[in-house]
This record gives structure tokens, C-alpha cells and sequence, in this order.
């Protein structure tokens, strides 16, 4: 299978324009997935942490994010890249991509690859280029750190397979959250197109896990898991039908991540929404702490959202939003709950929820320690006793909670009611949940 790629202009200009395509795909993340040089090769790859996260031994470390092309056989309306658009159309070849990525490595500017891709030709043909980069990479360079890489929907299922084996992650982008926004925007996509390779990832995957404990040495097949992607505020979804597509690629799907990406409008199209207030950053951010707590605290959608709730409140939290509509369930008394209702606490996180359940195996607790383990007291002191007892006389009333969260001042309550503590996005490292 052969496609001419042009080879006109220079190398540094693609990288420009293909660099500054690729930047509006927000699915890729910490690798979770590690694999040692052996001495045969350059690079590892260290589980914590690729795309300007933290590895192990605390460094920052990122990748080299670009697309394959940004020609494209599809118009999906919301897209820099639609056959449509009238840009600066260019492609890398397999052998400029090995280039670029070990001579970034050698200079210690990235450890991993980030590797997207317009539809070029046809799905094969693109699939056939991304493995043949990924083979050069991994079998010619001997590069042994992380990769994550597309899987084109329509693309041969061997293509992907044999790709799959050469990538740490893969990821289809589900694009709009229902088939229906996918009709009405992206109507060349099809959904169960888009659904036949992550269900291929998830299936193979279970299988080589077999073969895995079988084989020791049996090679590894997209270690890291796959990932996904979904366009907020381009066609009219609640965050409910959002969290119940979410939970169902987790559950049914066993995906690693699902991304949430504001709608930016960067076409001028008629049926593009027009939002005054720009991106819908404040939402995404919710979905995000959301997300969260479907993943690591153990709540299902209906819990957080409903028919009749469809949307989150952009004023709380998703987790203290919960709580205030839960406060039958509190105050819950620290030295005695167990895990699973610690982390529904606000200002208790799933860490800070592990080291409370160790440390009063071993003696008392009171604030002070609390605090220390990472405990946002002034979010989590309106839900919780320690020994019997509050922290500040403080009512379980969910105006007065609100009110004293909402409030500007950052101070923890004192006797007097009209002391507020303020809620900041920020307090907790994990999208404070």
C-alpha cells in the first residue's frame, strides 16, 4: 500500500503547521505504563507519567506532540482540518517522524510521541503509514519509550492489531458525545465505525492478557490501555447524557480515560453554535471532577445527575454539590467510617481517605493531623467529626454551608457565623474532589 507524500517543503515548516494542528487533540496523558532500555535501544518509558507530568524521580517530562498529516478525505464542521478549509496542507513522512522524535529525545526535550492523524488517502492507508512510523521507531531506532498513537476507525483491523503491539496507548476520538451530534456535524462518521476499534483494543487486550500469563516474554499489546475524546458545547448535550457516554466506554469499553474538550469555534459555519461566553472551560472542568469521582470514589451518573438535574452546578463542585444534597448522610465521623464513605466526604481525597484508615490502626486523630494527611479542612469541616467532636461549632444546614463556601474570605470558621470559607478550584492536587 503506497501513498506519494510531498516532499517539497521544508522539514521545520511541517513541523510548524503540523505541530499547531495537533494541539486541539487534548487525549493524551501519563503513559501508566513502564518499560525499561535493556540496553539495546535509547529511551524507557516510566509509568508516572508522560505529557508534561511527573516521573518517578520528579522531573517533568513531556512529548513530542504532532499530527501524521493534516490533509483529510472528511468536512466535519468543527474541525481546523475539514476537506473544506482552505489551510496549508502538508505530511511527514515515517522516516521524518523517527528523525524528529530521537533528535528531540537527544536533546532531552521530550520522552515520548504523541502521534495523530488526518485521513490521508483512505483509513488504511493512513493506519499503514502510522505503523509503518511506529515500526521504524520501535525495530530500526530502537526507541524504547512512550508512544501513544491513533487508531482510524475503517482502517483494516490487522493494521491496527500490528500497530497496537508497537504502542503504548491507543486512542479513537469519539468526537460529539451521541451518534445523533455526530449526524448532525460529522455526518460522513459513522458511530459503530468509530466503536469496531476500541472494541478490537479491548478485545485484544484481553487476550494478550491471557497470553501474558502464560508467556512471560509474549510481547505486549497497547500496555497502557486507550483513551477517548468528546467536544463539549458543540450540539446540545446535558452533562448527564455526557457522564452516561463516559461510564459506559469505562464500563462496557474499559477505557483508561476519557477526555473532555471545551467546543472552540474555528470555523465560520452556520450550524456552529455562537457562545458568547467563549469556550465552555468552567463545564469541561466539572466534567473533569466528575469524571474523577466515577473513576476513583465510586459513584455512579445517577447519583450525581438526573432527567430532571440534567447539568452540573458550575458554582460547586460535583462532590460537594452532592453532599449539600446528601446531608442526611453527614456529619460522618472520621475515626470510625470506613473507606468507601470517607471519600465521599468533601475535602477528603482518595489518598488523604487511605492515610486516615492506616493512621487510626495505629492511635488517636484529631484536626492537626488531619490537615497534615491533606485534608481540606476548611471544605471538609461542615461534613465530619474527629473523636465526637466539630472542629467549629458549624450547622449542618445547607444554606449556611453554601454560603460560607461561596463567600471570598479563605479563613476557617470560627464561632461566629458570619466567618465564610471560600471554595477554590485548586485546593485539592486531584481537580478537588
Amino acid at each position: 500500500m503506497e501513498y506519494r507524500i510531498e516532499q517539497q517543503m521544508e522539514l521545520n515548516e511541517k513541523l510548524r503547521i503540523l505541530a499547531d494542528a495537533a494541539k486541539y487533540d487534548v487525549a493524551c496523558t501519563s503513559s501508566g505504563v513502564e518499560r525499561e532500555n535493556g540496553g539495546r535501544g535509547i529511551g524507557n518509558c516510566i509509568t508516572p507519567g508522560i505529557c508534561h507530568s511527573f516521573s518517578a524521580d520528579g522531573r517533568c517530562i513531556s512529548l513530542l506532540k504532532i499530527l501524521f498529516t493534516n490533509e483529510c478525505i472528511f468536512d466535519c464542521r468543527y474541525c481546523i482540518n475539514r476537506r473544506s478549509n482552505d489551510i496549508p496542507r502538508t505530511s511527514f513522512t515515517p522516516e521524518e517522524v523517527c528523525e524528529l522524535t530521537i533528535g528531540f529525545y537527544r536533546r532531552n526535550y521530550i520522552e515520548g510521541l504523541f502521534l495523530s492523524s488526518g485521513i490521508v488517502g483512505s483509513p488504511d492507508v493512513t493506519m499503514e503509514l502510522l505503523y509503518q512510523t511506529l515500526f521504524k521507531l520501535r525495530r530500526e531506532y530502537h526507541f524504547q519509550g512512550y508512544i501513544h498513537v491513533k487508531a482510524i476507525p475503517g482502517a483494516d483491523p490487522e493494521l491496527i492489531e500490528r500497530t497496537g503491539y508497537l504502542a503504548d496507548r491507543m486512542s479513537v476520538n469519539l468526537e460529539l458525545p451521541t451518534a445523533e451530534g455526530l449526524k448532525h456535524l460529522a455526518p460522513q462518521k459513522q458511530r459503530p465505525k468509530m466503536l469496531a476499534p476500541i472494541r478490537q483494543v479491548r478485545e485484544t487486550r484481553r487476550q494478550n492478557k491471557n497470553e501474558l500469563a502464560l508467556y512471560r516474554h509474549a510481547p505486549k499489546f497497547v500496555p497502557a490501555g486507550q483513551s477517548t475524546q468528546m467536544i463539549i458545547g458543540a450540539t446540545g448535550e446535558s452533562d448527564w447524557q455526557i457522564m452516561k457516554v463516559a461510564e459506559h466506554m469505562y464500563k462496557k469499553y474499559e477505557m483508561k480515560r476519557v477526555f473532555y474538550s471545551a467546543f472552540l469555534r474555528v470555523n465560520e459555519d452556520s450550524l456552529l453554535p455562537v457562545l458568547p461566553g467563549g469556550p465552555p472551560l468552567l463545564r469541561e472542568h466539572r466534567l473533569y471532577q466528575a469524571d474523577w469521582l466515577l473513576r476513583f470514589y465510586g459513584f455512579e451518573t445517577e447519583e450525581l445527575l438526573s432527567k430532571d438535574k440534567p447539568d452540573f452546578n458550575l458554582l460547586l463542585d460535583p462532590k460537594c454539590d452532592w453532599a449539600l444534597r446528601h446531608l442526611e448522610q453527614f456529619p460522618v465521623e472520621v475515626t470510625k467510617a470506613d473507606y468507601p464513605t470517607l471519600l465521599r466526604v468533601p475535602g477528603i481525597g482518595y489518598r488523604s481517605a487511605g492515610r486516615i484508615v492506616r493512621a487510626r490502626r495505629l492511635g488517636t486523630l484529631d484536626y492537626t493531623n488531619l490537615k497534615k494527611m491533606g485534608v481540606v479542612l476548611k471544605r471538609a469541616v461542615y461534613f465530619i467529626t474527629c473523636g465526637g467532636k466539630q472542629m467549629y461549632p458549624v450547622k449542618l444546614q445547607e444554606d449556611y454551608i453554601l454560603r460560607n463556601i461561596l463567600d471570598g474570605k479563605e479563613k476557617l470558621p470560627t464561632g461566629d457565623s458570619s466567618s465564610y470559607v471560600q471554595l477554590s478550584l485548586f485546593d485539592d492536587p486531584r481537580f478537588s474532589v
